[in-house]
C-alpha cells in the first residue's frame, strides 16, 4: 500500500472513530464526560480494563464505578476515606470483581500521589 493510500485509508478511519455517531455508542463515551485531565484518564483506565463483553453492558458498569466514585474520579482517588472505598467492593463485572475494583483504586491513589498520575 503506498504511502497516499494509507493516509487516506487512515484518516476515513479516525473520522468514523471520532464521530459522535461513534462515540455515543461506544464505551470511550465514558471519558468524554470528563474534562479534567485526570479524570479523563482514570474514566478511561477503569472503563478499558472492563471492556470485554458486549458495548451496552461495558458502559452501564463503567458508569456503576463512576457512581461510585461519585462523579469525581481523581477527587474520589485522592481523598476517599475506608467507608467510601468499601462501596467498589460490591461492584461486578463478569469476572472483574470488587475487590479487584478496590485494589485498582488503591493502586490508582498511589499512581497519583507518588508518581504525578498516569501520564
Amino acid at each position: 500500500m503506498k504511502f497516499d493510500e494509507l493516509k487516506e485509508f487512515l484518516d476515513l478511519k479516525a473520522n468514523h472513530y471520532q464521530s459522535q455517531d461513534f462515540i455515543s455508542a461506544d464505551p470511550i463515551q465514558i471519558p468524554h464526560r470528563f474534562t479534567k485531565k485526570e479524570d479523563v484518564e482514570i474514566a478511561a483506565f477503569l472503563t478499558a480494563t472492563i471492556a470485554w463483553g458486549r458495548r451496552p453492558m461495558i458502559m452501564k458498569n463503567a458508569r456503576k464505578m463512576l457512581d461510585i466514585m461519585d462523579n469525581s474520579p481523581h477527587d474520589f482517588i485522592l481523598n476517599a476515606k475506608q467507608k467510601e472505598l468499601q462501596k467498589s467492593l460490591d461492584f461486578c463485572h463478569r469476572t472483574f470483581q470488587g475487590v479487584d475494583f478496590n485494589t485498582f483504586l488503591y493502586a490508582l491513589k498511589n499512581i497519583y500521589l507518588n508518581h504525578n498520575g498516569l501520564e
